[in-house]
């Protein structure tokens, strides 16, 4: 059963066909970063009229990698939720529309849904159970799948997502949109030990995360400091180095409580490379394993979409389908919502 997979819930028109017996055949991604640079942050408006603009030449890259054409599609996947509601309706639209005119099934994909289950995409790849810990732009959460459709909320941030934290300080170190990235090559250039910031939360007993005050501290110390490049990379990583420390004690805080021994790592800030090389030490101590999608998996992309709506096809007793000629996008939908059972 071959699945077209379409995301496109903020600045990323992703495409992407899975075939539930090879695997993914292609995939096809177009980034706004830079259009969005220039306003430093997403403008949704423009977000949706690019969207529009990519979706169907990605559509047709996707098949020509694949050797396909759209006779040779047996269900849609579409990212229904959460995101920009402009942006989410032209990826629910061409799938209702591709749906109607094929005759096969659509499905409505939660983003996060999708980002947890992207690190099977990958080899070795995760069993079930694990812990999952989702790290983007706008989400920052601890779970325990236990498989499609069963997902267990252990801890969630109270404020700002870790990524949201990542952009925000950037700004405040006078770098680029987005700033993850920039702020964590930055902090390659730091010095250790210069700056000390607190790890927000991270005696709190319990699995939930907050990263506003960090936020905070990085403003006061760069009122006090006299700023240049050095002093710029040197808090770079003494705020870095607080979030992984943060993520990576309750990340194997929620392996220790749930006696699991694989942790998943999906989402954007998931990317990066100190995060990765703390996780790797402190899981191998313990004899646990993390598992990632692949670096051109960890932002949004149609792959990570196409293969939850497959798990999903496949763990249902009858195909199903969205009404002939109407769709759905819900803006802001909890993951919760999707729980079988």
């Amino acid at each position: 059963m071959i699945i077209l997979g379409i995301e496109t819930s903020c600045d990323e028109t992703g495409i992407a066909l899975y075939d539930t017996e090879r695997g993914l055949l292609s995939h096809a991604l177009y980034s706004q970063i830079e259009m969005h640079s220039e306003y430093g942050g997403v403008v949704p408006e423009l977000a949706s009229r690019d969207h529009i603009r990519r979706i169907l030449p990605l559509i047709k890259e996707a098949l020509n990698v694949a050797h396909c054409e759209l006779a040779d599609i047996d269900a849609l996947a579409f990212t229904q939720g959460p995101g920009l509601a402009g942006a989410l309706l032209v990826g629910a639209s061409v799938g209702a529309a591709l749906s109607f005119v094929l005759k096969i099934p659509a499905l409505g994909i939660h983003h996060l849904e999708g980002h947890l289950l992207s690190p099977l995409l990958s080899t070795p790849a995760p069993e079930f159970p694990f812990i999952a810990l989702l790290v983007s732009g706008g989400h920052t959460q601890l779970m325990q799948v236990g498989g499609v459709g069963q997902y267990q909320l252990l801890g969630e941030t109270v404020d700002d997502a870790a990524g949201e934290a990542f952009d925000k300080t950037a700004k405040l170190l006078g770098l680029g949109y987005p700033g993850g990235a920039a702020l964590s090559k930055l902090a390659g250039q730091g010095r250790p030990g210069r700056f000390k910031l607190p790890c927000p939360m991270l005696k709190s007993g319990d699995l939930n995360f907050s990263f506003s005050g960090l936020k905070t501290a990085v403003l006061t110390l760069t009122n006090k400091q006299k700023m240049d490049q050095q002093v710029r990379a040197d808090i770079a990583l003494a705020f870095q180095e607080a979030v992984v420390t943060v993520l990576t004690e309750k990340s194997l805080a929620a392996l220790s409580r749930s006696n699991l021994n694989q942790l998943v790592v999906a989402g954007g800030v998931g990317a990066n490379q100190q995060l990765r090389q703390h996780l790797a030490e402190k899981t191998a101590l313990m004899g646990a394993t993390v598992f990632y999608p692949q670096l051109e998996f960890c932002t949004d992309n149609g792959a990570m979409i196409a293969l939850a709506g497959a798990l999903r096809l496949q763990a249902m007793d009858k195909r199903e389908s969205i009404s002939t000629g109407t769709f759905t996008v819900r803006a802001r939908w909890n993951l919760a919502e999707t729980i079988d059972g």
